[in-house]
């Protein structure tokens, strides 16, 4: 038993326990020098196989100058290698595209997981929390494909049992960072597998000029800039509605008067007609004859003008009631493009409150009820706050150019679209490098993609103007 000792003499207890950290000596368990090779050499085995299965012509020409070299020595192997190397850049020459397909892409895509990708996997997964360790055992994610093309690596990824695609989203910065790169995007493939797209340059780096307007009319999807990619970036207006969001100066205009250029050979054939909101009297004034009278900048005008886009939608749907269920565009059924610029300011900053009920309602109905009898929206504001634009989810594509905070882009293009690579607030504001650029959510997938408007000058949209109304053609 232990006597209470009194006041604070406990203090001065001193123990002569020696203070001995223990140590815990875990069984070692010697594994024979035999199952260690025969473990090595299976996998060597199927590693091999898998080489030769996947790479069956990058196998066959080392084997075969291997094979040449033991039976008639090396100045016959050496001249195979060179007519081969001959061939192959004869080929490289003649025809770039199938050559960077076959080879030059697959080639690279060799050198990059060699000497980037496998070397820094394991380093990268552990500082940024990816790898794990259970019971003194390392797991770690496990490349499963790599392809390159002239624009960025894409890596193929099986996660570990239990993690999510969220934990890869919220870690982009990380792997972008760690492997060189300026940006990450994290796609889902399916159960367990990932998508890492590193990209390696950027083809939206330098503005785009105006496109040249198209020969023939089309309501189709129409060209209007650049992917990421560096494909063409081609917007459907017919059957959908479109809501652009940007902040000032982020070039909201690049994406209407391209929409406008890429619609005037159907415009001049009667086959789509536009009809143009301009409450800031700015931006579609420069082009007001193209409109051929449906233009209105006054707030009481837009009201009238949308009211009767309503009255003509109604028309038209009982018109083809039980007659047909999409819209064909015809000279007298044309596609109507309703262009609303800065609908903030008439839905939201409207001091008039009837008059932002009407046209709040007008909207409202065209976006329900206009896809299906040939009448669409596009619409552009600055602010995408809900109680600005009640409406937003109406809109079935959306794009967000430059915007001032980050949780705006989810406010434009749907929840998780910033963790999904979505990096609008990113967007640098110097017009050379940021204007017209965004982010585009279509409605026919979840995920982002990075684009470019080109650019229409004043000049370009004068010579539109020449070209497609009465007056440029009685000139």
């Amino acid at each position: 038993m232990f006597k209470k000792l009194p006041g604070d003499e406990t203090r001065n207890l001193v123990t002569t326990t020696p203070d001995t950290a223990v140590v815990f000596r875990p069984a070692v368990v010697k594994t024979p020098a035999i199952l260690t090779l025969l473990v090595f050499a299976y996998r060597f085995l199927v590693a091999l196989v898998r080489t030769v299965w996947r790479h069956p012509v990058a196998v066959a020409i080392p084997v075969s100058l291997g094979v040449v070299w033991l039976l008639y020595d090396w100045p016959l192997a050496v001249s195979l290698l060179g007519l081969v190397v001959l061939a192959l850049l004869g080929w490289a020459f003649t025809d770039r595209a199938s050559f960077a397909r076959l080879v030059g892409w697959r080639l690279l895509a060799w050198w990059r997981l060699v000497s980037v990708y496998r070397r820094h996997w394991q380093g990268v997964m552990d500082v940024s929390g990816l790898a794990r360790r259970v019971h003194g055992r390392d797991y770690l994610p496990r490349i499963v494909r790599l392809q390159c093309d002239g624009w960025a690596d894409r890596i193929t990824v099986r996660m570990l049992k239990g993690q999510a695609v969220k934990d890869w989203s919220d870690r982009s910065d990380n792997l972008a960072h760690g492997f060189g790169v300026t940006s990450c995007r994290v796609t889902l493939v399916k159960g367990g597998l990932l998508l890492l797209t590193f990209p390696r340059s950027d083809p939206l780096a330098a503005p785009i000029p105006a496109l040249p307007i198209p020969d023939e009319p089309t309501v189709g999807p129409v060209e209007i800039g650049k992917q990421e990619n560096g494909q063409p970036l081609r917007l459907k207006v017919h059957g959908t509605h479109v809501l652009i969001a940007g902040a000032t100066g982020a070039g909201k205009g690049s994406f209407l008067w391209n929409t406008i250029r890429g619609l005037l050979p159907a415009m001049r054939a009667g086959l789509v007609e536009v009809w143009a909101l301009d409450p800031k009297l700015m931006e579609l004034s420069y082009g007001r004859e193209l409109f051929q009278g449906r233009y209105a900048a006054d707030p009481a005008d837009c009201a009238d003008l949308l009211d009767e886009a309503v009255t003509m939608m109604h028309k038209r749907a009982a018109r083809f009631a039980g007659l047909q269920r999409s819209h064909v565009p015809t000279i007298e059924d044309p596609f109507v493009l309703v262009l609303v610029d800065e609908v903030a300011f008439l839905t939201a900053y409207q001091p008039d409150k009837q008059l932002r009920h009407r046209i709040s309602a007008a909207l409202a109905t065209l976006a329900t009820q206009g896809r299906s009898v040939g009448v669409g929206v596009m619409a552009a504001l600055q602010d995408p706050r809900k109680e600005v634009m009640s409406i937003r989810n109406l809109f079935p594509d959306k794009i967000a150019l430059r915007l001032d905070e980050s949780e705006q882009v989810d406010m434009v293009l749907g929840d998780g679209a910033r963790d999904r690579g979505a990096l609008a607030d990113h967007i640098s504001p110097v017009p050379e490098l940021g204007a017209g650029v965004a982010y585009m959510r279509l409605e026919t997938s979840p995920d982002p993609i990075r684009v470019r408007a080109a650019y229409v000058s004043d000049t370009d949209i004068r010579q539109m103007v020449t070209l497609f109304t009465k007056r440029g053609e009685a000139a």
